[in-house]
């Protein structure tokens, strides 16, 4: 049993959330990481679940790694920890269906880092995000400095690492950081009604995650070749069928799909 993250399911509506509880600001220690990736298996496995929200509750996201583990890391520590919670998100990154982080408060350093590892952030109006490692001369060691560069442009993942500001939900949504700001009582409810609906899609949602994913890391000539075989892919699902069908009969956007 998991004593700081578990995985809790709404199987009407077809959601997982992942639920960050390490009061009081949900900072991620080596067990968290692992069991933010055992909560991610778990969903992935779940008949029930068509969608993910990451959520920390209604105060904090996460603040960041838990700072009191580093003082007697090694190099080789350091590397072998590394390896931890870089497997973690790869794993949240590369989960099937459609995420979505859900933000209040503070998202800072491994924090941020989890958001990034999710298809989409939504963040209170009162939310702050950043990437402070190198005021501990330090630099972000889960995928910020990969994933955001990838989000936000070259430049400005520079400034954010290299400063290690905190960004506000202003700024966080205008330089695409954020996908949705919402009122602080409002965001869980948002973020479930978002993944309700892509629960509710076809099969087809977690092929185009696959193409877009897999596909930004090939060159374009293999990417594209990729994206034709699950294009192809589609053709043997029923939620084709029917997505066709209801489409020729009906018109666009009233198919009531099956496969998920």
């Amino acid at each position: 049993m998991a004593e700081f993250v578990q995985l809790e399911v709404d199987e009407q509506r077809r959601v997982g959330t992942i639920r960050l509880d390490r009061p009081p600001m949900n900072a991620l220690s080596q067990q968290m990481w692992r069991e933010i990736e055992a909560a991610t298996l778990e969903a992935v496995e779940h008949d029930d679940v068509g969608a993910l929200v990451v959520h920390g509750g209604p105060k904090v996201f996460a603040a960041g790694a838990d700072i009191k583990e580093f003082p007697d890391w090694s190099y080789q520590d350091a590397n072998h920890n590394g390896q931890v919670l870089q497997r973690s998100l790869d794993t949240l990154a590369r989960a099937p269906m459609p995420t979505i982080a859900a933000i209040n408060g503070y998202a800072l350093g491994g924090g941020c880092e989890l958001a990034l590892a999710c298809d989409f952030r939504f963040a209170a109006d009162n939310a702050k995000l950043g990437q402070p490692e190198i005021l501990l001369g330090l630099i972000p060691g889960a995928g910020g400095t990969q994933r955001l560069p990838r989000l936000v442009g070259l430049s400005r993942a520079k400034e954010l690492i290299f400063s290690g500001r905190m960004v506000d939900m202003v700024e966080a949504e205008r330089i695409g950081l954020v996908d949705h700001v919402a009122a602080a009582d409002d965001l869980y409810d948002q973020a479930m009604e978002a993944a309700a609906r892509y629960a509710a899609g076809p099969y087809a949602l977690r092929l185009a995650k696959r193409a877009i994913e897999d596909g930004t890391e090939l060159p374009l000539d293999q990417a594209l070749r990729l994206e034709r075989s699950l294009f192809a892919e589609c053709f043997a699902t029923e939620d084709a069928r029917i997505g066709i069908a209801s489409f020729i009969e009906h018109g666009p956007g009233k198919a009531d799909f099956t496969d998920h």
